[in-house]
């Protein structure tokens, strides 16, 4: 009788017991999925950061120059005039470095120095263009190949001149600012990433230009001002299936219409603006709409009860409320637009861009389209640039995204 009696309880101390445990197996679940992407986190920084930091430096090998001996003829008074930038450009900088690194280390070292060697003797004749007329000794940046063997194995001649150059202490490590300051090159020891940063700057910054207010306006109207029936409807499902398509289509949409139907300049940052302009409206749009949805309509009754119109109510009162998710939707379609290769290639922003650009329709590149060309070199020394491009593209989108939600956070307000 008494076991009968304390059967419902034993039932629901089981029942309680499972529950306990559903709870702790769901618990471990979420700390094993938080771990596992912490991990793949970790190991994607890591990697990164062991393949790319070594672009951040590079090898500089100092080389004795006999200027009245080498086949360079300049004149230093020419030097210091307006056209000294252009005598230096015309002049075989390479041909001079071959020549001083075969008299001073042997035949093996003819291409021990590239076109980061030849562009900062050229600033080094610019800045002291008496050096013409005497022998000097110059710390000049080695070329890919024996940076390479520097930093790492290679073949058996190029270590042979490592070894030779370092019994000499003719061979140090430098911090690389020409990576942070130049633009693309065929050498890649020459190479910089400043020219593609620029063109993600100016790219970037005409998408929000247009994307933002427009897609913010889209947002207010139609969840304020807009009746509703089936064109709304249909407006509304076409945005959403706006915000899923494939970004390459945008491209070809931008291809059409931009460059062949508006002739706009190729591989300009207006375009790739315009068209990144295009994919990243739809998400701005439903976030806005969503973000003017959470605030309380007792804030739109209070304010109308006061005597305020419709247009006072969304823009005094549910706008500034609503903006703080309003611009995590734009954070979210920022960090897209800034990471898309896909759309620009079919723009032509895929150039070989020399020069950084100095507007909106000069022939510019960015970022990641910059790091997919370079990953696709044969030279072993693009392997540890495109890495550090990558960190670069990494911390830039750090540096916009923690902007955007300082702003964010700036403007938030609590009811």
């Amino acid at each position: 009788m008494n076991s009968s009696i304390a059967l419902p309880g034993r039932v629901e101390d089981a029942r309680l017991r499972k529950r306990y445990a559903a709870e702790r197996r769901f618990r471990f679940a979420g700390l094993f999925a938080v771990g596992l992407s912490a991990a793949f986190l970790a190991f994607l920084l890591f990697n990164m950061a062991w393949k790319g930091l070594g672009g951040f430096t590079h090898f500089e090998a100092a080389l004795p120059i006999d200027f009245p001996r080498s086949d360079l003829i300049l004149d230093p008074v020419a030097l210091k005039g307006p056209e000294g930038q252009q005598i230096v450009a015309s002049a075989d900088l390479e041909g001079v470095l071959s020549q001083a690194a075969i008299q001073a280390y042997g035949p093996e070292a003819a291409e021990a120095f590239g076109g980061a060697g030849a562009r900062k003797l050229g600033r080094e004749l610019l800045a002291e263009p008496d050096i013409v007329g005497r022998r000097v000794t110059l710390w000049l940046p080695v070329s890919s190949k024996i940076d390479v063997a520097a930093k790492q194995d290679s073949d058996a001649a190029s270590e042979k001149l490592v070894s030779a150059l370092q019994s000499k202490d003719s061979l140090r490590r430098t911090f690389n600012w020409d990576f942070l300051v130049e633009s693309d090159a065929t050498d890649s020891s020459a190479v910089g990433v400043w020219g593609a940063l620029k063109g993600s700057f100016l790219t970037i910054i005409m998408t929000m230009f247009l994307a933002f207010p427009i897609g913010v306006l889209a947002a207010v109207y139609l969840e304020e001002f807009a009746s509703r029936n089936r064109w709304t409807d249909a407006i509304e499902v076409s945005i959403n299936n706006l915000a899923a398509v494939p970004s390459i289509i945008f491209g070809l949409l931008g291809l059409a219409v931009f460059l062949n139907f508006m002739h706009l300049p190729r591989s300009a940052p207006l375009v790739g603006g315009l068209t990144l302009a295009l994919m990243t409206m739809p998400v701005i749009v439903i976030a806005g709409r969503n973000a003017i949805k959470s605030v309380p309509p007792s804030i739109r009754d209070a304010a109308l009860g006061i005597g305020a119109s419709k247009m006072q109510v969304v823009f005094h009162h549910v706008l500034p409320l609503a903006l703080p998710g309003i611009l995590t939707g734009t954070i979210i379609g920022m960090a897209r637009a800034l990471g898309e290769t896909a759309p620009l290639l079919m723009i032509g922003m895929r150039a070989f861009i020399a020069a950084p650009p100095s507007g909106m329709t000069d022939p510019a590149t960015v970022l990641p389209v910059q790091i997919f060309l370079w990953s696709d070199e044969v030279d072993r020394g693009f392997v540890e640039k495109t890495s550090a491009a990558i960190i670069v593209l990494l911390l830039f989108m750090l540096m916009m995204n923690g902007l955007a939600i300082y702003l964010r956070n700036r403007f938030e307000r609590r009811w």
